[in-house]
This record gives C-alpha cells, structure tokens and sequence, in this order.
C-alpha cells in the first residue's frame, strides 16, 4: 500500500505530525510519500531534512492520500487526488475540520489503513462554467461551494438565478452561493442556509444579503442545472471563486452555469461518528 501525505507547512509546523504519521504507517509496511499541497511562499523556509515528491506524479501510483490541515488544505489537495481516482484521509490540525476524519492527537488509528479496516464516503461534487459573450472562459469543479459575490468596495449585485432554464427570482444582494451538501456547514450556513447531511445527493442555493424577501435558500434535486445570470454590479464587478479558492472577474451579461460534477469524492472513514455528533462537537463543545 502507497500513501501519499501533504501536510500544510503554515499548520504543521516543522511537519511534526506527518513524521508521526509516516511512523505509525511505516511501521505497519505502508510505503509513504511527503509532498506540499501547494506551492509555498519564496520567503518561507522549510526543513532543509525533507525531502518532497511532486503530487501529481505520485498519486499516479497513489492507494490513498492524507491531508494534515484544516478545511482548506483538504479541499485543495482532494482536487487532485479526485481526478486520479484516489481516496482522501483528512487530519485535522486547523479550526473547524469538519472534512476531516481524525484529529491530531488520534494518528494511532492510522495502523488500520494497511488491513483495511476503513471504508469509503463518497460526496458528489458541482462542475462550473462562465460564460462571456457567449465564450467559455472558466471551468472548474467544487466539492463545497461555488460563490458570486460582490467586491469590497461594489454595491449590490443585481442577479437572476433560474433552475432548468426557470427563473427561480431575480434579487440584489451581496452575491449567491450554490453548494453541496458537504459544502452546506461552510459559508452556506453563516449565509444563512440549511444544514445538510454531507452524503446527501442535493445543490443547495443561498442568496447572501438579499434585498428582497422574496429570495431565500433552496434545495433542489441533484439533477437540476443552476444558473445565474449577472446584471447591474454597480461601480465595480463580481467575482466568481470555487471552494474559495483564486477570483475570477464577473461582467455585466455574464452567464455562471452550474451542475452535478460526474467526479465524486472519496473520502476515508476510520469512524462511525454521525454527522449530527459533527456538528454537536464542532459547534456547541468548543
């Protein structure tokens, strides 16, 4: 069994649970690779003992591959490991995790990879397409949210969102999001949307900042196409970000089309904790 490890060096500082990991996995004849989930910045130093793989060359060959980090982390490096068919472990070493399966001080559990003692949760993903002047410009593919919001200095967003070519409502607000259901704990809920169970086969669209009473949060079928039409943006554009990751420029006239990804994620359970617990210890026993 190959496993590939990427652990945040601005979390895991001097990589102090990775090399723990890569102990406990070693020990129970797991092959490991170490390798940055990102590139880092030209300033930051790292370890000058360690050694790193590039990622996509190693998950060619990959069995599984384990984040150390928050959210974020585990978002950005699933990505990859996604499109190679690859599993995702997630330890939490951040805030929140609530994509992650282990915490840090529970690596121990790690051992049970190698007898396959784990099973597989697969969430589904949404595919992302802008179109300008009736060109594709951006695709991209969310496992959490895709989001349109307005610049810092913007006023409102003038915005018609429609489902199957059906105009849902037409609103200014501060933008909207279209999420999963993995992706309804993260900025879905502070925007006021509903809770989701993450296995659950659902787009969930939430207005943010609506003027109107009229827009609120829906869910609809995992099977429905979610667009958003982009109107007046006042004196400065929208912008488009998926899983908040970099921003693309939005215009007046631009159509965002969203759907099902025909990617899933796969991520790795060595638990039976119940999403409900989830959301029990990471919002009420902090």
């Amino acid at each position: 069994m190959k496993v590939v490890m990427t652990p945040n060096p601005y979390r895991d500082r001097n990589f102090k649970y990775a090399d723990q990991a890569e102990q406990i996995l070693r020990a129970a004849g797991v092959e490991t690779r170490l390798c940055l989930p990102f590139g880092v910045d030209k300033n930051f130093e790292l370890p000058a003992n360690k050694t790193f793989s590039n990622l996509n060359e190693e998950l060619k060959s990959a069995d599984m591959l384990i984040c150390f980090g928050g959210d974020g982390t585990i978002l950005h490096s699933s990505k990859a490991a996604t499109y190679h068919g690859i599993p995702v472990l997630g330890v939490n070493i951040g805030t929140m995790g609530f994509m992650a399966e282990l915490e840090a001080g529970e690596l121990n559990q790690l051992s049970r990879l190698a007898s396959g003692q784990y099973s597989i949760e697969k969430r589904m993903m949404l595919s992302v397409e802008v179109q300008h002047e009736g060109q594709i410009i951006y695709t991209d593919t969310a496992l959490n949210d895709i989001a349109i919001t307005k610049g810092a200095v913007a006023r409102v967003i003038q915005m018609e969102v429609l489902c199957d070519g059906v105009q849902a409502y037409s609103f200014a607000g501060d933008g909207v999001l279209i999420c999963t259901p993995t992706g309804s704990t993260a900025y879905s809920m502070s925007a006021g949307g509903p809770l989701v169970e993450p296995t659950a086969r659902n787009i969930i669209v939430t207005p943010i900042c609506a003027h109107t009473v009229q827009a609120r949060a829906f869910v609809t079928s995992k099977d429905r196409e979610i667009t958003v039409r982009i109107g007046k943006t006042g004196r400065k554009n929208a912008f488009l970000s998926t899983d908040g990751g970099r921003a693309i420029r939005l215009n007046l006239g631009d159509i965002v089309r969203v759907r099902r990804s025909r990617y899933e994620t796969r991520l790795v359970r060595l638990k039976r904790t119940s999403f409900f617990e989830i959301i029990n210890n990471k919002f009420f026993d902090r």
